[in-house]
């Protein structure tokens, strides 16, 4: 960059051959996170610190780019990042509203294609429908990349723009459908979870950590798809025994996509930490087998992952009276019953396990925090669980013993619970 923009450029205005003050001009810089690693990103962007900036040259350079792990350590504010003072960053993703742009790109765009289409519905004013424009706008969430992977698809000219939008309308991924609306866009979500994957695979303390199983989980959970309740995302970590902050680097290279953000809770309690996808059509490319292909882990595999870590923690829960707050601990009831669908879901083993190593006395070392978490009018579903347990134990794997051990349990927390309604009507 010195050899090529920043000395010639000098030796020409001390010759005299040309004025400063016609400048600024702009260079632009497109697609920085398609270099190839993130050494080379940050390589780039400390050249053109050292080379333009720091040389006070009257250029100003605009870079467009996806947010990766390099370019946004260099623009943080709060670890100080070496652009940051340099820089005027603008998160499309975060704080730029593109409804209007995409809405008006879609009626131009498509305007064209069928003023030049030999299908006559193509050529009608009243094509394309307003409520279809609607449509597509709510479905591109603010993301160009959708609005121009449908005009892309439309754009076919073997066929019938009309036919081709109404594909992407009322499309539903299945199988052995031949039409595929998306397939440009399911490309570049696999080629980025794919990057995202090998870079996570890389670091060491992940070894043995299955990143697409860890982030579907998350992607589950944000959802509420399981008991019709969500953790938050920290609160997920801990029961999947994560350390603290592990969501947010499950996604350190996914942030053009999904982020944790903070969301706002009535005070006094903190904001919480929640998953958020930038494009709805994303968390659709995750449900979707048929679309994500080899990247695709099932609702069942998560539930069964999730389930086991949770029987897990719960039977090696520490006998220390200073882990009675624990994170876990107040959420380790309500996501064995949610996890377990009350029940029914553990296997044999897992059941005996539980019964063998008498978790029913970390669940009563919980007691204090299951009472908060379950003050829930009507049926109780930790309840629940635990009659269905004692009930399988019993009939299911002929161990009434172990089912009278648990009765007593059951009987305690279902006086606590009652006297804990009680008190709340009062």
């Amino acid at each position: 960059m010195d050899s090529l923009i920043v000395t010639p450029f000098k030796k020409l205005c001390a010759s005299g051959g040309l004025d400063p003050s016609t400048f600024p001009h702009v260079i632009l810089i497109d697609g920085l996170d398609e270099c190839s690693g993130e050494e080379n990103q940050a390589a780039l962007l400390a050249s053109i610190k050292l080379c333009l900036l720091d040389n006070d040259l009257p250029f100003r350079v605009f870079i467009a780019s996806r947010p990766e792990w390099a370019i946004r350590s260099a623009l943080n504010s709060e670890s100080q990042g070496y652009l940051h003072q340099l820089a005027y960053h603008i998160q499309l993703s975060d704080n730029y509203d593109a409804t209007d742009d995409i809405r008006r790109y879609l009626w131009r765009r498509l305007r064209d294609i069928g003023s030049r289409s030999h299908d006559p519905r193509a050529r009608s004013q009243s094509w394309p429908r307003k409520e279809d424009i609607e449509k597509l706008v709510v479905a591109a969430s603010g993301q160009f990349v959708y609005a121009a992977t449908v005009v892309k698809y439309a754009s076919e000219r073997r066929s019938s723009p009309v036919d081709r939008l109404q594909t992407v309308i009322d499309w539903a991924p299945e199988e052995g459908q031949l039409a595929r609306p998306f397939e440009a866009l399911d490309i570049l979500y696999a080629n980025v979870l794919s990057a995202a994957k090998e870079l996570y695979d890389a670091v060491d303390t992940h070894r043995g950590r299955n990143f697409l199983l860890l982030l579907r989980a998350h992607h589950i959970n944000s959802e509420g798809r399981i008991g019709n309740w969500s953790f938050w995302a920290p609160n997920f970590d801990a029961l999947l025994n994560l350390e603290r902050g592990a969501h947010d680097v499950l996604v350190s290279d996914l942030h053009c996509l999904v982020v944790f953000h903070p969301v706002p809770v009535a005070p006094p309690s903190p904001p919480c930490i929640d998953m958020c996808f930038y494009h709805q059509s994303f968390s659709e490319f995750l449900d979707s087998e048929i679309r994500a292909k080899n990247l695709f882990v099932p609702h069942t595999q998560v539930k069964q992952y999730v389930l086991e870590v949770i029987v897990q923690g719960i039977i090696s829960f520490p006998l220390d009276t200073s882990t009675l707050g624990s994170t876990f601990g107040a959420n380790a009831p309500r996501a064995l019953s949610n996890y377990s669908d009350q029940g029914e879901g553990l296997s044999g083993p897992q059941l005996l396990s539980l019964a063998r190593h008498n978790a029913w006395s970390s669940l009563d070392r919980m007691n204090r925090n299951f009472k908060e978490t379950f003050a829930l009018e009507g049926t109780h579903p930790f309840l629940n669980t635990i009659s269905v347990i004692m009930r399988r134990l019993k009939d299911e794997l002929k161990e009434p013993e172990l089912a009278d051990i648990l009765r007593s349990y059951y009987e305690k927390w279902k006086e606590t619970i009652e006297n804990q309604r009680e008190e709340k009507e009062v």
